[in-house]
């Protein structure tokens, strides 16, 4: 993950906040502001292990009950000030039940891409120095269902934050940082994980150590992470294919979404 010790960092949905507290050992100097989505009480209910006293006592700012997708929360924030902004390995809670499920107008996949959309946004709009890099990263899972948001492109489609190229995560950067089950007291499993960048800025020194998939040029289906193909014959056999109407079917239902969400905005 690239870095700079002057940069000011606001952390989000940082689960037991051990993400935040490693990263303070790489960024000093009250650099660093902590948030979770779930209240200072749940964490302590939640997590047997959390670092919330090695906070205070590093004198790291901490916020708590943000809830990325909410203007109010942002303006809680002094605002402005920040060079970047860091959403670790989101996802979206699991409905508590079937009903639930049901009455949510939205798939799982949509709702997943509405929160990382809004919380860049929400993190352009509220909290980013204008003056600064103006700098948003998601660290997500290259495996099932993180994978199918296609962030590398719709997910900033009519967006002011555009998507500049990628890096892989390398956990070991950050000692200490526990990856968290969103809803319960349970580690991750380590897997393969990559750091998205994005801006309004087109950070040109950064994009240089950056990497873009060769999966999002010519020849190749971008949402399906498919290609290069070779043939007419060899495209058309993926366009017919299981896999890519499954995507597609991701696909418009997030054009749909994304359609209103403009619609409200004006």
């Amino acid at each position: 993950m690239i870095l700079e010790k002057h940069w000011r960092v606001l952390t989000v949905g940082d689960g037991d906040l051990s993400f935040s507290h490693a990263l303070h050992s790489l960024i000093p100097c009250g650099q660093v502001t902590a948030s979770t989505y779930d209240s200072e009480q749940t964490i302590r209910d939640k997590y047997q292990y959390h670092v919330l006293e090695l906070l205070a006592k590093a004198n790291i700012p901490y916020v708590d009950e943000f809830d990325v997708t909410d203007s109010n929360a942002w303006q809680r924030l002094a605002p402005q000030k920040y060079d970047l902004v860091i959403f670790q390995f989101p996802l979206i809670p699991a409905f508590s039940s079937h009903k639930e499920f049901q009455a949510s107008e939205l798939s799982v996949n949509t709702l997943n891409r509405a929160l990382l959309r809004q919380f860049l946004d929400n993190a352009h709009h509220f909290a980013l120095d204008p003056n600064g890099p103006m700098l948003c990263y998601i660290t997500s899972k290259d495996v099932k269902p993180y994978c199918e948001w296609d962030l590398e492109g719709a997910l900033t489609d009519n967006s002011t934050v555009q998507y500049l190229g990628q890096q892989p995560f390398n956990i070991a950067q950050f000692p200490g940082y526990k990856i968290r089950n969103v809803d319960r007291d349970k580690h991750v499993k380590d897997t393969s994980g990559i750091t998205y960048v994005f801006s309004a800025k087109p950070n040109q020194a950064l994009v240089k150590h950056l990497h873009v998939p060769l999966y999002l040029g010519d020849n190749h289906c971008s949402i399906c992470r498919a290609g290069p193909f070779f043939s007419e014959t060899d495209m058309q056999a993926h366009l017919d294919s299981k896999k890519h109407k499954a995507m597609q079917k991701h696909q418009q239902a997030w054009l749909n979404y994304l359609a209103n969400y403009q619609s409200n905005l004006v």
